[in-house]
This record gives structure tokens, sequence and C-alpha cells, in this order.
């Protein structure tokens, strides 16, 4: 199964996604979809907060689906392409479809859906190790399936009735010596004797196989449509047709099908291999969650699984990026903070501006393509900047930024006040969210030698609301650095207006080390920064250094 068609580039932001993050995910994927004809699918990397959720509402936009992990899934195998076989068709059947497809397994489905597995190995079993006599009626087996392992054709008698009672004799002795052991229901395989044929239908044989093509007469043939004894004549020989004759049998009796071992197409490919290591299958089936069977799966193909093809967003830290992002291939990077710790496999685009949001760089590539953004991605992307510069009022703004906030505004039909004023509303009002979910709304973590940190921050234009969310929070931050098995934590309580920062840690010497970065006095009881309202450029900076020395 070619899943070729659905081969897609993910444009993805960090962990605890941002509005710059979420929307610039969105905007890139549309013009990298526009100039390079392959599908860009922008996905968000965690919950979204309240003023990105805001922002996407208002201006109509499907929020991006969640990419949790990068790993290799089922999904991104090419599937062995097998069409299932119904449990009543004969091994015969199913082992030239083996051969024919050069496979050792085949699923048995029933209306699309899997319910067991017959291998070249479950079709040895009836030549090595099958020696009842009774096994055909045993296995409820179809008439017509008979005749077709011995490659005969039904004289007289119904082929869709079954074999249900009786064994497989060969009538090679005297009709005395015939009457002894053949018996009522028994399926007789002959030759051309008149007296053997005879027998079989004064026994009331249930089926006669008579071999070489050898001629039946109308009287036999009459006598055997009175009592509904089935006549298949075949050109075998008896020695060939008694060989022959268990590949008539259903698949049904010999399949597997209890405790399958069965994957899905969001399987990961590590978590598969462990199970394969422990089995001893060469095809394992893959089924969709209500069990309807979509192809199978080998080691083999295991070792040419495709990477999930992924492009950065707004992020170059591993510790910030989606789990797995170390085992795909990482097309791109879109960033303006500083160079990190993300690796890659080969080259990769990389493109890192000292700009106070990636929405600015993706405009920027925007024009450099000779493209221009509808209305809804100038709107995301003017969005971002204000979200990502607090409305220009941020040091990491530059001329830049506002001059390309205020340009896509324009292209919007948006007035960048109001949006603003509406973002920060709808960022702080923090109602009926619980004080983890608070803390982890717009988070990142950092490691810094064998320290590693945790910054969280909430923007407002109103002290009051902040001074509620301080309430809620501080309480909660031990516990969340404990469970989060991190160092230290802080959390930025920016006020826009005033433009400064109340900043709440926890942590060994978390509040030593702030004190000493911003040469506060030992005794002080708040932590207010004046004109620090961003993290990335002037309190993660400063706590580094801090942290080094």
């Amino acid at each position: 199964m070619s899943r070729e068609k659905d081969r897609k580039v993910y444009v993805v932001g960090h962990k605890n996604p941002d509005t710059d993050s979420i929307c610039s995910a969105i905007a890139y994927a549309a013009l990298k979809t526009k100039i390079t004809d392959i599908p860009h699918e922008p996905r968000r990397a965690g919950q979204l907060n309240e003023e990105t959720q805001y922002v996407l509402e208002r201006f109509g936009v499907k929020a991006p689906r969640l990419l949790s992990d990068l790993r290799e899934q089922i999904k991104d195998v090419e599937l062995k392409e097998v069409d299932g076989l119904k449990s009543s068709v004969s091994i015969r059947t199913a082992w030239e479809k083996m051969q024919e497809s050069n496979i050792h397994t085949l699923p048995v489905t029933r209306d699309g859906k899997l319910e067991g597995l017959i291998t070249i190995g479950d079709i040895a079993k009836t030549y090595m190790e099958v020696y009842d006599s009774t096994i055909i009626s045993k296995a409820r087996t179809q008439y017509r399936n008979i005749a077709r392992a011995v490659d005969g054709e039904v004289l007289t008698g119904n082929e869709h009735s079954y074999l249900l009672k009786g064994k497989v004799v060969i009538a090679a002795s005297s009709r005395i010596l015939m009457s002894d052991f053949i018996n009522k229901d028994d399926l007789v395989i002959m030759g051309d004797r008149k007296d053997a044929q005879q027998c079989a239908i004064d026994m009331d044989a249930s089926c006669m196989v008579v071999c070489q093509n050898a001629p039946v007469s109308d009287r036999i043939i009459k006598q055997a449509q009175e009592k509904e004894i089935v006549i298949i004549r075949t050109p075998h020989d008896t020695f060939t047709a008694a060989q022959h004759i268990n590949q008539s049998i259903p698949v049904k009796y010999f399949m597997s099908k209890d405790n399958l071992v069965t994957f899905k197409l969001r399987d990961y490919v590590d978590d598969v291999k462990e199970v394969m290591a422990r089995k001893r299958f060469r095809d394992f089936p893959i089924v969709d969650n209500k069990g309807k069977f979509l192809g199978l799966i080998s080691r083999r193909r295991l070792l040419n699984v495709r990477k999930k093809q992924v492009i950065l967003v707004d992020h170059n830290e591993k510790n910030q990026a989606v789990d797995g992002v170390e085992e795909a291939e990482v097309l791109e990077i879109i960033d303006h903070h500083r160079l990190s710790s993300i690796e890659t496999m080969g080259p990769v685009f990389f493109r890192n501006q000292p700009v106070g949001c990636t929405a600015t760089i993706v405009y920027q590539m925007y024009q450099e393509a000779g493209v221009e953004p509808d209305q809804v991605n100038a709107a995301l992307l003017c969005s971002a900047i204000i979200s990502d510069t607090l409305m220009f009022r941020s040091p990491t703004c530059t001329p830049l930024d506002e001059n390309t906030a205020r340009k896509l505004a324009e292209i919007a039909g948006v007035e960048v006040e109001s949006l603003a004023q509406e973002m920060f509303n709808a960022g702080s009002n923090l109602k009926g969210k619980s004080a983890e979910e608070i803390c982890f709304l717009d988070f990142k973590q950092f490691t810094v030698n064998d320290t590693v940190f945790g910054v969280g921050q909430v923007n407002s234009m109103s002290a009051d609301e902040l001074k509620e969310i301080r309430r809620i929070v501080q309480p909660h931050l031990e516990k969340a650095r404990v469970n989060h098995g991190l160092n230290m934590i802080f959390f930025m309580l920016t006020n826009i207006i005033t433009e400064s920062s109340e900043l709440l840690c926890c942590g060994s010497e978390a509040r030593e080390k702030i004190l000493s970065a911003y040469d506060l006095p030992e005794d002080t009881e708040t932590i207010m920064l004046k004109g620090v309202v961003s993290r990335k450029k002037q309190l993660v900076p400063t706590l580094v250094g801090a942290l080094q020395q």
C-alpha cells in the first residue's frame, strides 16, 4: 500500500505554543504549499492559550491538529497490499495466492475485518502432521473445494453442499473387503472398476472421486442422483488424488485466530520492532480502530521506513521541540531566538534574524517569493507580531517588526491598537483554568550546564488581574517544579501598561540567582523588575549569565 500520496511536510512551533508559534506555522505552511506544490500542514505542539484561541476564532481559522511525537509510525511505512481470503476457501487456493504474490502469510477477512491468518507453515501441517482420515469432514469441507483440489469436475450432486461425516478411503480392494471398511457418508477414491463404484453406491457413500477420467455409467449416475451422492471425476491417478485431497480443507480449520498480533497505523515503529523480535511470524497485519484489514508489514519493510519531514518555526531548542524531533528529517528552521541545541542529520535551511517575532521573518519570505498573503494569513501574522512584541513595547521589537505589523494590518483590514487590546484581554482571561494550566500556558524550558529551568509568563493590561493570577499560581510553583523534574521555575507577571514584570520563583538558589543577577537587596520581598517585559531578551540571557558564574 503506497502512502506516497499522503506524504506531507509538517510545520510546527514549540511546546506550550504562543500566538507567534501557531500563526507563523499556519502562514508559512500556506506559503510553502503555494510555491512548492508539496502539501505543508501546520501543526501545534501543545495546548493553545486563550489569546491564540481568540485570534484563530476571530479570523475564522481552524486550530492546527496536535503533533505530539515525530517518531516514525506504521503509517509512514509502505504496506504490502494483500486481498483478504474468505474463511471458506481451500488451503489450495491460499497456497496459490501465496505463490502468486510471493508471500508467506495471508489475511482471512469477513466484510473487510480481520478474522485470522493463514501461513505457509499452517499449510505444511496438512501434509506433515495430519493423520486423521476424517479431517475433511471435521473441517466441514465444501464439495466444490474437493473438486478443485483434485482438478476434477462434479458430475452429479450439489457442489455447494458440505462433507459433514465420514472418512476418506481408497477402493483398491475386492468388493467383499470394501464392504467391510466403507461406511455410510464416506468419501471414496476409486478408478474405473464398476464393482467398486457400485459398492460405494450401495454403502451410501457421500462422495465418489473417480480417477483418471474413468467412465461412469448412466446407471451409476442415476443411482447417485437418487441418493444425493456427489460424483467427482478427476484426471489424476488415485495416489495423486489422495495426496491432493487434503488441499480442499477450508483455511478456517488451520488459520490462527486467537491472540493475533496486529498493529495500527499510529503505532510507533520502534515499539513494533520490539514486538516483532519476540514473534516467529514474517508478516504482521495492520488494522484500523474497527478491525478492518489494511495490509501487511514485515521486518524488512521497517528498514525502509520514511522519516517524517518537518519545518520548525519560532524555536531551535530541542527541549522545546516536539518529542522525537531527533528522529525526524528537519528541512528548515525559521526563528528569532538565540542559537541552541537542535541537531540535524544533514544540512538544513536555517534562517534566524534578530527581530521581535518569527512572523516578521515569515512575511519577509512572502515578499521574497513574490507572494502577498491573503487577508486571513496577513491578520494572523499581524496578531503574532502584536503578541510577541507586546504591541511594540518589548525591547525585542525592532522598527522592522512594527512596520511589518502595520503593513499586514492594512492587508487584513484591521486596526492594530484595537486588535491588541482585544488580544491581551482574551489572553489574561484565565477564568476556569487550574494553577497547573496557567503555569504552562506560555512556558519554555532551558538548560544551562547541569541546571534545567523553566520560565512561564502571563501578560495583562490589568494590575488587579495579575494580582489574582499570582494568588493562584504562587502556591503551585513548587509542586509544578517537582512534577516536571526542574531545578528552578520562574514565572513572569507582566504588566503591559507599566512595562514591568513581577517575578515569582522557586527551587534551590532560584531567588538568590535572580537577586544577584538584577543587583537587588537580599531583603527584597516582591521581585519587581522595572522595564523587564521580554522573557527572551531581558530575563533568560540575564539568568543564563548568573547560572554560568
